[in-house]
Protein backbone atom coordinates (compact mmCIF):
# COMPACT_ATOMS: atom_id res chain seq x y z
CA UNK A 1 0.00 0.00 0.00
CA UNK A 2 2.80 2.60 0.15
CA UNK A 3 2.26 4.51 -2.97
CA UNK A 4 6.41 5.15 -3.18
CA UNK A 5 8.80 2.26 -2.28
CA UNK A 6 12.30 3.48 -3.64
CA UNK A 7 13.27 4.21 0.21
CA UNK A 8 11.69 0.49 1.12
CA UNK A 9 13.66 -0.79 -1.70
CA UNK A 10 17.56 0.87 -1.03
CA UNK A 11 16.67 0.44 2.62
CA UNK A 12 15.18 -2.99 3.00
CA UNK A 13 13.39 -2.15 6.29
CA UNK A 14 9.95 -3.64 6.70
CA UNK A 15 8.63 -0.60 7.00
CA UNK A 16 9.65 3.14 5.65
CA UNK A 17 10.13 4.67 9.39
CA UNK A 18 13.33 5.62 10.56
CA UNK A 19 14.11 6.57 14.29
CA UNK A 20 15.13 9.81 14.23
CA UNK A 21 18.71 9.60 15.56
CA UNK A 22 18.41 11.91 19.26
CA UNK A 23 21.36 12.47 21.08
CA UNK A 24 21.29 12.32 24.82
CA UNK A 25 17.40 10.98 26.00
CA UNK A 26 18.16 7.47 23.55
CA UNK A 27 21.14 4.67 23.00
CA UNK A 28 20.70 1.25 21.69
CA UNK A 29 17.65 0.29 23.60
CA UNK A 30 15.39 2.36 21.56
CA UNK A 31 17.02 1.85 18.34
CA UNK A 32 16.92 -2.10 19.16
CA UNK A 33 13.36 -1.60 19.86
CA UNK A 34 12.16 -0.07 16.84
CA UNK A 35 14.12 -2.27 14.74
CA UNK A 36 12.17 -5.13 16.01
CA UNK A 37 9.33 -3.13 15.09
CA UNK A 38 10.36 -3.06 11.79
CA UNK A 39 11.42 -0.08 10.92
CA UNK A 40 15.05 1.49 10.75
CA UNK A 41 17.49 1.95 13.54
CA UNK A 42 18.91 4.94 14.04
CA UNK A 43 22.15 5.55 16.19
CA UNK A 44 23.18 9.15 16.85
CA UNK A 45 26.94 9.10 17.05
CA UNK A 46 28.12 12.84 17.28
CA UNK A 47 28.29 12.69 20.86
CA UNK A 48 29.53 9.34 21.22
CA UNK A 49 33.19 8.14 21.71
CA UNK A 50 34.32 5.65 19.01
CA UNK A 51 34.36 2.82 21.17
CA UNK A 52 31.03 3.63 22.71
CA UNK A 53 29.50 4.00 18.71
CA UNK A 54 31.50 0.78 18.03
CA UNK A 55 29.60 -1.01 21.22
CA UNK A 56 25.83 0.38 20.27
CA UNK A 57 26.14 -0.71 16.34
CA UNK A 58 27.36 -4.25 17.69
CA UNK A 59 24.40 -4.60 20.23
CA UNK A 60 21.75 -3.79 17.87
CA UNK A 61 22.64 -6.00 15.40
CA UNK A 62 22.70 -8.63 17.96
CA UNK A 63 19.57 -8.11 18.80
CA UNK A 64 17.85 -7.30 15.63
CA UNK A 65 20.28 -8.86 12.55
CA UNK A 66 17.68 -8.21 9.91
CA UNK A 67 17.21 -3.99 10.78
CA UNK A 68 18.92 -1.54 9.11
CA UNK A 69 21.22 0.60 11.30
CA UNK A 70 21.78 3.68 10.50
CA UNK A 71 24.65 5.98 12.69
CA UNK A 72 24.19 9.50 12.82
CA UNK A 73 26.76 12.37 12.74
CA UNK A 74 27.10 16.27 12.52
CA UNK A 75 29.32 17.72 10.02
CA UNK A 76 29.31 21.74 11.10
CA UNK A 77 31.78 23.69 10.86
CA UNK A 78 33.84 23.43 14.20
CA UNK A 79 34.36 26.62 15.78
CA UNK A 80 36.61 27.55 18.95
CA UNK A 81 35.58 28.64 22.13
CA UNK A 82 35.63 32.46 22.37
CA UNK A 83 36.73 33.24 26.21
CA UNK A 84 35.39 36.60 26.58
CA UNK A 85 31.95 35.24 24.60
CA UNK A 86 31.67 32.74 27.02
CA UNK A 87 32.70 35.12 30.06
CA UNK A 88 29.45 37.57 29.00
CA UNK A 89 26.92 34.21 28.73
CA UNK A 90 28.27 33.45 32.45
CA UNK A 91 27.85 36.79 33.41
CA UNK A 92 23.79 36.88 31.51
CA UNK A 93 23.56 33.45 33.53
CA UNK A 94 25.04 34.85 36.85
CA UNK A 95 21.57 34.78 38.94
CA UNK A 96 21.28 31.20 38.24
CA UNK A 97 24.01 30.39 38.88
CA UNK A 98 23.99 32.29 42.62
CA UNK A 99 20.39 30.75 43.35
CA UNK A 100 21.71 27.49 42.96
CA UNK A 101 25.21 28.33 44.96
CA UNK A 102 27.62 27.54 42.15
CA UNK A 103 30.58 29.34 41.47
CA UNK A 104 30.28 30.50 37.90
CA UNK A 105 34.23 31.05 37.78
CA UNK A 106 34.65 26.90 38.05
CA UNK A 107 36.15 24.97 35.39
CA UNK A 108 33.66 22.72 33.56
CA UNK A 109 33.86 19.96 30.58
CA UNK A 110 33.63 21.54 27.38
CA UNK A 111 29.89 20.67 25.69
CA UNK A 112 30.87 17.51 23.52
CA UNK A 113 29.30 18.15 20.23
CA UNK A 114 31.99 17.28 17.18
CA UNK A 115 31.53 17.28 13.72
CA UNK A 116 32.23 13.83 11.48
CA UNK A 117 36.29 13.49 11.11
CA UNK A 118 38.60 10.86 10.07
CA UNK A 119 38.67 8.80 13.21
CA UNK A 120 35.02 8.42 13.04
CA UNK A 121 35.24 8.14 9.70
CA UNK A 122 37.34 4.91 9.94
CA UNK A 123 35.20 3.70 12.85
CA UNK A 124 32.04 3.74 9.65
CA UNK A 125 34.46 1.86 7.44
CA UNK A 126 35.08 -1.18 10.37
CA UNK A 127 31.33 -1.12 11.21
CA UNK A 128 30.11 -0.78 7.49
CA UNK A 129 26.76 0.68 8.41
CA UNK A 130 23.69 0.36 6.12
CA UNK A 131 22.94 3.94 6.75
CA UNK A 132 24.91 7.17 7.35
CA UNK A 133 23.23 10.12 8.21
CA UNK A 134 24.37 13.75 8.52
CA UNK A 135 23.24 17.10 10.30
CA UNK A 136 24.13 20.30 8.77
CA UNK A 137 24.86 19.33 5.71
CA UNK A 138 27.63 16.44 4.38
CA UNK A 139 31.55 16.25 5.39
CA UNK A 140 34.09 16.96 3.01
CA UNK A 141 34.33 14.80 -0.17
CA UNK A 142 37.29 13.32 0.78
CA UNK A 143 35.32 11.87 3.77
CA UNK A 144 31.85 11.24 1.71
CA UNK A 145 33.58 9.41 -0.63
CA UNK A 146 35.33 7.17 1.96
CA UNK A 147 31.93 6.88 3.61
CA UNK A 148 30.41 5.51 0.56
CA UNK A 149 33.09 2.88 -0.35
CA UNK A 150 31.38 1.58 2.66
CA UNK A 151 28.24 0.56 0.77
CA UNK A 152 26.32 2.80 3.12
CA UNK A 153 23.37 5.17 1.83
CA UNK A 154 24.42 8.86 2.89
CA UNK A 155 21.16 10.58 4.12
CA UNK A 156 21.13 14.40 4.94
CA UNK A 157 18.85 16.67 6.40
CA UNK A 158 17.46 19.94 4.47
CA UNK A 159 15.57 22.92 5.39
CA UNK A 160 14.66 24.46 2.34
CA UNK A 161 14.53 23.70 -1.40
CA UNK A 162 17.94 24.74 -2.38
CA UNK A 163 19.68 22.65 0.45
CA UNK A 164 17.93 19.60 -0.99
CA UNK A 165 19.44 20.46 -4.58
CA UNK A 166 22.54 20.78 -2.81
CA UNK A 167 22.67 17.70 -1.07
CA UNK A 168 21.62 15.76 -4.18
CA UNK A 169 24.65 17.59 -6.07
CA UNK A 170 27.17 16.78 -3.73
CA UNK A 171 26.55 12.71 -3.31
CA UNK A 172 23.35 12.51 -0.92
CA UNK A 173 21.57 9.01 -1.94
CA UNK A 174 18.28 10.13 0.65
CA UNK A 175 17.45 13.50 1.10
CA UNK A 176 15.48 14.19 4.42
CA UNK A 177 12.92 17.04 4.16
CA UNK A 178 13.06 18.46 7.82
CA UNK A 179 9.85 20.93 8.35
CA UNK A 180 9.76 23.65 10.70
CA UNK A 181 7.71 21.58 13.07
CA UNK A 182 10.49 19.05 13.96
CA UNK A 183 12.05 19.05 17.17
CA UNK A 184 15.94 19.39 17.49
CA UNK A 185 18.44 21.02 16.11
CA UNK A 186 16.87 22.84 12.58
CA UNK A 187 19.32 21.22 9.93
CA UNK A 188 20.34 24.48 8.10
CA UNK A 189 23.40 24.94 6.68
CA UNK A 190 22.56 27.04 3.53
CA UNK A 191 20.90 29.70 4.87
CA UNK A 192 20.76 30.78 8.65
CA UNK A 193 17.43 32.58 8.38
CA UNK A 194 14.81 31.37 10.87
CA UNK A 195 11.85 33.27 9.72
CA UNK A 196 12.24 32.11 6.61
CA UNK A 197 12.53 28.13 7.42
CA UNK A 198 9.25 26.37 5.81
CA UNK A 199 6.45 24.17 7.52
CA UNK A 200 6.19 20.22 6.43
CA UNK A 201 3.81 20.51 4.28
CA UNK A 202 4.88 22.98 2.12
CA UNK A 203 8.83 21.95 2.19
CA UNK A 204 8.18 18.36 0.96
CA UNK A 205 6.05 18.46 -2.29
CA UNK A 206 8.68 21.33 -3.11
CA UNK A 207 11.68 18.84 -2.17
CA UNK A 208 10.09 15.95 -3.99
CA UNK A 209 10.03 17.70 -7.16
CA UNK A 210 12.88 18.98 -7.43
CA UNK A 211 15.48 16.57 -6.79
CA UNK A 212 15.01 12.71 -8.25
CA UNK A 213 16.66 10.60 -4.97
CA UNK A 214 13.97 9.59 -2.52
CA UNK A 215 12.80 12.30 -0.05
CA UNK A 216 11.85 11.52 3.64
CA UNK A 217 9.14 13.78 5.42
CA UNK A 218 10.17 15.16 8.88
CA UNK A 219 8.36 17.36 11.41
CA UNK A 220 5.13 17.32 13.01
CA UNK A 221 4.41 13.50 12.02
CA UNK A 222 3.81 11.59 15.02
CA UNK A 223 0.58 9.29 14.07
CA UNK A 224 -0.59 7.18 10.99
CA UNK A 225 -2.85 10.77 9.48
CA UNK A 226 1.12 12.16 9.34
CA UNK A 227 2.43 9.63 7.82
CA UNK A 228 -0.41 9.70 5.30
CA UNK A 229 -0.27 12.78 4.86
CA UNK A 230 3.82 12.57 3.67
CA UNK A 231 3.21 9.94 1.17
CA UNK A 232 0.22 11.62 -0.74
CA UNK A 233 3.05 14.82 -0.84
CA UNK A 234 5.38 12.55 -2.46
CA UNK A 235 7.62 11.05 0.56
CA UNK A 236 8.63 7.70 0.02
CA UNK A 237 9.72 7.43 3.86
CA UNK A 238 9.09 9.28 7.23
CA UNK A 239 11.75 10.31 10.34
CA UNK A 240 10.04 10.47 13.73
CA UNK A 241 11.72 11.25 16.56
CA UNK A 242 9.10 13.18 18.84
CA UNK A 243 6.71 10.27 19.33
CA UNK A 244 9.26 7.83 20.47
CA UNK A 245 9.96 10.12 23.02
CA UNK A 246 7.70 8.40 26.05
CA UNK A 247 8.54 5.17 25.19
CA UNK A 248 9.64 2.97 27.81
CA UNK A 249 13.25 2.60 25.65
CA UNK A 250 14.08 6.03 25.56
CA UNK A 251 16.46 7.31 28.12
CA UNK A 252 14.24 10.14 28.78
CA UNK A 253 14.56 11.37 33.07
CA UNK A 254 10.79 11.23 34.83
CA UNK A 255 10.43 14.81 35.06
CA UNK A 256 11.42 15.37 31.23
CA UNK A 257 8.64 12.64 30.39
CA UNK A 258 6.14 14.54 32.83
CA UNK A 259 6.48 17.81 30.61
CA UNK A 260 5.87 15.66 27.59
CA UNK A 261 2.85 14.31 29.01
CA UNK A 262 2.07 17.63 29.89
CA UNK A 263 2.69 19.41 26.64
CA UNK A 264 0.78 20.46 23.91
CA UNK A 265 0.70 22.02 20.27
CA UNK A 266 1.79 25.47 22.18
CA UNK A 267 4.75 24.43 24.24
CA UNK A 268 7.03 24.32 22.11
CA UNK A 269 9.73 27.04 20.67
CA UNK A 270 12.70 27.48 17.99
CA UNK A 271 15.71 28.61 20.50
CA UNK A 272 19.38 28.91 20.38
CA UNK A 273 20.05 29.37 24.39
CA UNK A 274 20.64 25.50 25.05
CA UNK A 275 23.57 24.88 22.74
CA UNK A 276 23.93 28.09 20.23
CA UNK A 277 22.16 26.68 17.78
CA UNK A 278 18.86 26.95 16.50
CA UNK A 279 16.51 24.01 17.76
CA UNK A 280 12.78 23.38 18.66
CA UNK A 281 12.02 22.16 22.00
CA UNK A 282 9.66 22.35 24.92
CA UNK A 283 9.98 25.76 26.64
CA UNK A 284 12.02 25.67 30.12
CA UNK A 285 12.72 27.92 32.06
CA UNK A 286 16.07 29.78 30.55
CA UNK A 287 14.36 29.20 27.09
CA UNK A 288 11.51 31.69 28.45
CA UNK A 289 13.59 33.80 30.79
CA UNK A 290 16.65 34.33 28.50
CA UNK A 291 15.54 34.39 24.92
CA UNK A 292 14.12 32.03 22.82
CA UNK A 293 17.21 33.47 20.53
CA UNK A 294 19.53 35.61 22.44
CA UNK A 295 21.91 37.36 20.81
CA UNK A 296 24.68 36.35 23.95
CA UNK A 297 24.60 32.57 23.25
CA UNK A 298 28.15 31.81 22.29
CA UNK A 299 28.23 29.48 19.09
CA UNK A 300 27.57 26.13 18.84
CA UNK A 301 27.74 23.64 20.91
CA UNK A 302 29.88 26.33 23.67
CA UNK A 303 26.36 27.66 24.92
CA UNK A 304 25.87 24.66 25.77
CA UNK A 305 29.26 24.39 28.29
CA UNK A 306 27.54 26.80 30.94
CA UNK A 307 24.52 25.58 31.49
CA UNK A 308 25.29 22.22 32.35
CA UNK A 309 26.52 22.78 36.26
CA UNK A 310 22.61 24.56 36.49
CA UNK A 311 21.04 21.65 34.66
CA UNK A 312 22.87 18.93 36.94
CA UNK A 313 21.64 21.52 40.08
CA UNK A 314 18.16 21.59 38.49
CA UNK A 315 17.73 17.98 38.06
CA UNK A 316 18.50 17.26 41.26
CA UNK A 317 15.37 18.90 42.88
CA UNK A 318 13.50 17.16 39.92
CA UNK A 319 13.00 20.40 37.47
CA UNK A 320 13.90 20.69 34.02
CA UNK A 321 14.73 24.57 33.86
CA UNK A 322 17.95 23.93 32.23
CA UNK A 323 17.60 20.65 30.32
CA UNK A 324 17.22 20.41 26.50
CA UNK A 325 13.21 19.07 26.28
CA UNK A 326 13.65 19.05 22.16
CA UNK A 327 10.51 17.80 20.73
CA UNK A 328 8.62 18.76 18.04
CA UNK A 329 5.12 20.72 17.14
CA UNK A 330 2.78 17.07 17.50
CA UNK A 331 4.61 16.39 20.83
CA UNK A 332 0.80 15.82 22.27
CA UNK A 333 0.32 12.85 19.80
CA UNK A 334 3.08 11.09 21.37
CA UNK A 335 1.99 7.70 23.33
CA UNK A 336 3.32 5.66 26.25
CA UNK A 337 3.86 2.59 24.37
CA UNK A 338 6.55 0.47 23.66
CA UNK A 339 8.91 1.28 20.79
CA UNK A 340 8.24 -1.83 18.46
CA UNK A 341 4.57 -1.98 19.07
CA UNK A 342 4.40 1.82 18.27
CA UNK A 343 6.44 1.22 14.88
CA UNK A 344 4.08 -1.28 13.98
CA UNK A 345 0.79 0.64 14.83
CA UNK A 346 2.17 3.85 13.16
CA UNK A 347 2.44 1.26 10.09
CA UNK A 348 -0.63 -0.30 10.04
CA UNK A 349 -2.24 3.14 10.65
CA UNK A 350 -1.01 4.79 7.60
CA UNK A 351 -2.07 1.82 5.54
CA UNK A 352 -5.73 2.37 6.88
CA UNK A 353 -5.43 5.65 5.96
CA UNK A 354 -3.97 5.43 3.15
CA UNK A 355 -6.67 2.69 1.89
CA UNK A 356 -8.87 4.90 2.94
CA UNK A 357 -7.74 7.88 0.63
CA UNK A 358 -7.63 5.87 -2.31
CA UNK A 359 -11.38 4.93 -1.73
Amino acid sequence: MWPDRRFLDIVKSEHPIVLAPMAGVMDAGLAIAVGQGGGVASLPCAMLSAEKAREQVKAVRQRVPGAPVNMNFFCHMAVDADPAREAGWRKRLASYYTEHGIDPAAPVNAANRAPFDAAMCAVVEELKPDIVSFHFGLPDQALLRRVKATGALVMSSATIVREAVWLEQSGADIIIAQGAEAGGHRGMFLTDSLAQQVGTLALVPQVVDAVKVPVIATGGIADGRGIAAAFALGASGVQIGTAYLRCPESTESGPARKALAEADDESTIITNVMTGRLARGIANRVMREVGPISPDAPAFPHAATALAPLKVAAEKQARVDFTNLWAGQAVRLARELPAAELTRKLAAEAQARLRQLAG
